[in-house]
């Protein structure tokens, strides 16, 4: 229906509270406002309604003004053929003094994004300390620049300077289905080259000239002035991706979007498409850091997901809001050994991150490979522990009933301590961050470690 109705619900129904939000949460505004002073409501919904921006502006604002979730099923597969998640929602303004029920389990207090209540109020901030060391990956915009790669190596035999152009291309789904991680497709690169400069590099140029600029041109010059005036470039090549990453042979990259939420090492050499998620980290440590469980439910916690029980991993969401750990040698030796093992499993059974997994969160699955990397994991969990100095948390590893599965993960208890110590430290950090005059000012530069098990100030970063 256009910008004009979506500027409509902004204004009428959410009182100008902007952001990315499904159209659920605009129902659920509407419904509080129709039952006025009284009353309650259970509605069903995309299980966006409680993730990310559609949250803030729906049931964050109804906490604000008075309105208690006492009963919710935070996500469950619609009961028909869609492939759909939904979440179930019953609200009512003012105190319920009713017992409370989360996913068919009585709970203490339910969230606003539908998870159980904690004893730390408030969302998390995004910290000085993590800022510039992760990015979303290159927004092309155009599959006219991508090449199989019988097409691009039709291109580098003919001339051999066109590889300063045509280049591998990682996208998500190679992460998480891949076994080596390892690009399937090539893309033409220009960079920030001029016209004419682009021009010298005649194949790939053709190719763009032929592939792209018809349907480049076509759009609105005004709204879209680079992709009409620039038609041979990316939309959004993320240049300070590439600038973090230079002085690296290799950096830490997540799909993001994927059910795993692991880490890889892969080449700084590429172009790294949208759904990648990228940290300027070559070490160990923080590979060990990204690969534990702790990250996992804190990505889980602040992240968005998709329409199935996928995690949509944000790098303002999931690891700008992360307080990271003095990263002890322990760390570091367990992520090194975590990759080598993997590495070693997924090559061998020539499958990826995506299946790997449902192997790890499989009770009935015994072999040798992956029971070793389940141990790998509790031992990496329980070094990541200590870093933070929680020795007195039990983790209680196991097979658990959760809202994505069953997973190979903590027990429920310890997982909301964690949750609740990371929020604490991220308040406590944010404060200081204040104190001391960080916010408002340009981001600092990721200073990427050298060395896997180096000890890593989180106020260094």
């Amino acid at each position: 229906m256009g910008d004009d109705y979506r500027d409509h619900l902004v204004s009428w129904i959410a009182d100008g509270a902007r952001g990315s939000a499904d159209l659920v949460a605009y129902f659920v505004l509407r419904a509080a406002d129709v039952l006025s002073t009284e009353g309650g409501f259970g509605l069903l919904g995309t299980n966006t309604l409680a993730q990310g921006d559609t949250r803030e502006v729906g049931l964050d604002r109804l906490a604000e003004q008075g309105w208690d979730v006492h009963r919710a099923i935070a996500s469950e597969p619609w009961p028909g053929g869609a492939n759909l998640e939904i979440a179930s929602v019953w609200s009512r303004r003012g105190t319920w003094h009713g017992s409370r029920m989360l996913d068919r389990v009585d709970v203490g207090g339910i969230t606003p994004a539908l998870g159980m209540r904690s004893r730390f109020d408030g969302n998390a901030h995004r910290l000085g300390s993590c800022g510039g060391c992760s990015f979303q990956g290159s927004v092309v915009l155009g599959m006219g620049f991508v090449l199989s790669p019988a097409e691009a190596n039709e291109l580098l035999a003919a001339h051999p300077r066109n590889a300063d152009v045509v280049r591998p291309y990682l996208i998500g789904e190679d992460l998480n289905q891949r076994p080596d991680g390892s690009p399937s497709r090539w893309v033409i690169d220009f960079g920030e080259r001029s016209a004419d400069e682009a021009a010298t590099y005649e194949e790939p140029f053709a190719w763009v000239d032929q592939r792209v600029r018809p349907e480049r041109i076509t759009k609105d010059p005004v709204k879209y002035p680079r992709m009409v005036h620039e038609w041979w470039k990316f939309w959004n090549a993320r240049k300070g991706l590439y600038r973090a990453i230079e002085p690296l042979d290799r950096c830490i990259v997540i799909a993001r979007v994927s059910k795993t939420v692991q880490p890889m090492f892969g080449p700084t050499d590429r172009v790294l498409n949208e759904k990648v998620v990228v940290f300027a980290y070559d070490d160990d440590a923080h590979f060990g850091l990204l690969s534990s469980g702790v990250h996992w439910w804190w990505a889980q916690r602040p992240g968005a997901t998709t329409l199935r029980t996928d995690t949509q991993y944000t790098p303002t969401d999931c690891f700008e809001t992360f307080v990271q750990p003095d990263l002890t040698a322990g760390v570091g030796e367990l992520g090194g050994r975590l990759h080598a093992h993997r590495s070693a499993l997924m090559l061998d059974r020539q499958e990826g991150l995506t299946t790997t997994y449902n192997r790890v969160h499989d009770p009935e699955e015994t072999a040798d490979d992956i029971v070793e990397l389940r141990e790998i994991h509790v031992a990496l969990d329980h070094a990541v522990r200590d870093a933070y100095g929680w020795t007195d948390l039990e983790l209680g590893h196991d097979f658990h009933p959760t809202k994505f599965g069953t997973r190979f993960t903590f027990a429920s208890v310890p997982r909301q301590e964690v949750l609740d110590r990371l929020m604490e430290l991220n308040h406590e950090r944010y404060a200081e961050e204040l104190r001391q005059g960080l916010h408002g000012k340009p981001k600092a530069k990721c200073r990427p470690t050298a060395a896997a098990g180096l000890s890593f100030d989180v106020g260094d970063a």
